[in-house]
């Protein structure tokens, strides 16, 4: 990794792991506070690396710069130093020196109580989903909008009205009981799932995919698996679903940051490691009585580890689908079904089921009615795909809207 990388690199994987630290150490009220001295660590990261050149240890200079800045906070602010240590628990009664503990074992603490903590359901889903991404994922307020397809405004109000209601109720940050983690589980895998998922089809920096978007989501996953409390069926059926979908990371993309699409990718690229991985906590999920989408999605995302075209792979996805669509519906689980569909049963049967969708507006939509036009009308896939052209949104959606157009402009010239 270069220079220009490391730092907006370490911003995303440090950042939050300090603010967490520092939050679980002074308490909710004081969210602000504890950013604030996070920021300013990473803005002299900025400022002394430029000129004196990156530290042997980068990580451990960001660790023991947040320490020291944290203790000049609290020698200039005496009073909540004294309150801090009458009430901290492991504080000793002989020194007012507070321990800032950055180990790797109370940063996986500080983290899983915040995420229950931030969920908690005295704030709306969300404000819950929206805080947790911006807190403990290093989110910037527009990548959140991408992720909820909403704008920047919304996602300010969301985060501040989260912050201001937990400090009103005055929450305290503590390690999740058995009845937080019953109500607030779904919120707190949904977030985890959304940061997976903008980091799998990322729209906010214009490019297709941004592994450490799924390597931090996969961690947060990781954290509620160690924990023998938050180890869930459906915390290990999302752990799952998303190994399976990183196996193929490696050929997904050509060298030239193009999509490559799945019929096309190598094989050999696949990380069959991630993949037995995969197998292993989708069957750690089959236990309990409950189906969630995370099941659903884990198994769809399992028979695309399979690359052959076999009636058992392609029905048993249909199933999946099925099943996913009467729990929680959504138009790209739709689009989906139907491309099932189409290669079980034909295309003219797909495209029937795409077309009952109706999704104007959508460039998934065009596209994959595009895919299922061509060779049975040429004309109508050259239209769709021209649509999804104008439609799409990222650089990378353009380019492969082009190569379909290309390819069925050249194949009727020929």
């Amino acid at each position: 990794m270069g220079e220009k990388e490391l730092l907006p690199n370490l911003f995303r994987t440090e950042y939050q792991k300090i603010v967490s630290v520092l939050i679980y150490l002074f308490g909710i009220e004081h969210i602000e506070v504890a950013e604030d001295i996070v920021s300013d660590t990473f803005l002299s990261a900025t400022e002394l690396w430029s000129i004196k050149g990156t530290p042997d240890n980068p990580t451990g200079w960001l660790y023991t710069v947040a320490k020291n800045k944290t203790k000049n906070y609290l020698k200039r602010n005496t009073l909540f130093q004294q309150k801090l240590v009458g009430e901290l628990q492991y504080a000793s009664p002989k020194t007012e020196e507070i321990e800032i503990d950055l180990s790797v074992k109370n940063i996986a603490d500080s983290q899983l109580a915040m995420i229950f903590t931030v969920c908690d359901p005295a704030i709306s889903i969300d404000s819950q989903v929206a805080l947790a991404l911006n807190l403990l994922c290093g989110f910037g307020v527009q990548e959140i909008a991408d992720a909820f397809l909403t704008n920047k405004e919304v996602v300010y109000k969301r985060i501040n009205r989260g912050k201001d209601k937990l400090k009103e109720s005055n929450i305290r940050i503590a390690q999740p009981s058995v009845t937080a983690i019953n109500n607030r589980l779904d919120s707190v895998l949904k977030t985890i799932y959304l940061l997976f998922s903008e980091g799998y089809y990322s729209t906010s920096q214009n490019t297709t995919l941004r592994k450490d978007l799924c390597a931090e989501a996969m961690r947060l996953n990781y954290l509620l698996v160690e924990n023998e409390t938050t180890n869930k069926p459906a915390v290990n059926a999302l752990l799952a679903l998303m190994c399976f979908h990183s196996s193929r990371f490696e050929a997904r993309v050509n060298d030239n940051g193009e999509t490559v699409l799945y019929e096309d990718q190598d094989e050999t690229l696949w990380n069959t490691e991630l993949i037995e991985a995969g197998e292993h906590f989708l069957n750690r999920a089959a236990t309990g009585d409950q189906l969630t989408r995370y099941h659903l999605e884990a198994g769809i995302a399992y028979w695309h580890t399979h690359k052959a075209d076999t009636v058992a792979k392609w029905q048993n996805i249909l199933n999946l689908y099925n099943n996913l669509l009467a729990i929680e519906y959504s138009p790209i689980a739709a689009l989906n079904r139907a491309y099932a569909l189409a290669k079980l049963y034909g295309n003219e049967t797909g495209i029937a089921e795409v077309e009952k969708l109706n999704l104007s507006g959508n460039h998934f939509y065009y596209s994959l009615l595009g895919t299922l036009y061509t060779r049975l009308d040429n004309k109508k896939a050259l239209q769709h795909f021209e649509t999804a052209l104008k439609l799409a949104g990222t650089d990378a959606d353009k380019t492969m809207m082009s190569k379909h157009i290309e390819r069925l402009k050249q194949n009727d010239l020929n």
